[in-house]
């Protein structure tokens, strides 16, 4: 599982990727309507959709009426997985935090 939050993360680490996943959030998009609502030439697009595909995060389809057109959407799973990993460390975080509030309390009282 931690290759798979590392991926995601690292495909999330650039902003315009980012802001695609955001637009994508919204519902399914053409990789055209991606690059104008990210602001990014479309060879830039690819690039960075591609980077999104192989983290897993979207998925591309072809509608029947044309092979040429390509609709992105998003994938649930890495972000799931991504929230999972975050409630444990922020579980684990919160633990140590009580844990060293009530070493302090003690050594005071």
């Amino acid at each position: 599982m931690s290759a798979l939050v590392d991926r995601t993360l690292a495909a999330l680490a650039d902003p315009h990727r980012r802001r695609v996943v955001e637009a994508l959030a919204e519902g399914p998009k053409r990789a055209g309507e991606l690059a104008d609502a990210v602001g990014l030439t479309p060879p830039a697009m690819s690039r960075h959709l591609r980077t999104l595909r192989q983290a897993g995060l979207v998925e591309e389809t072809h509608p029947e009426f044309d092979a040429r057109v390509r609709i992105y959407t998003l994938r649930p799973e890495p972000m799931e997985y991504l929230k999972d990993w975050l409630a444990r460390a922020e579980r684990q975080w919160t633990a140590q935090l009580a844990a060293f509030k009530a070493h302090i309390e003690r050594d005071r009282g």
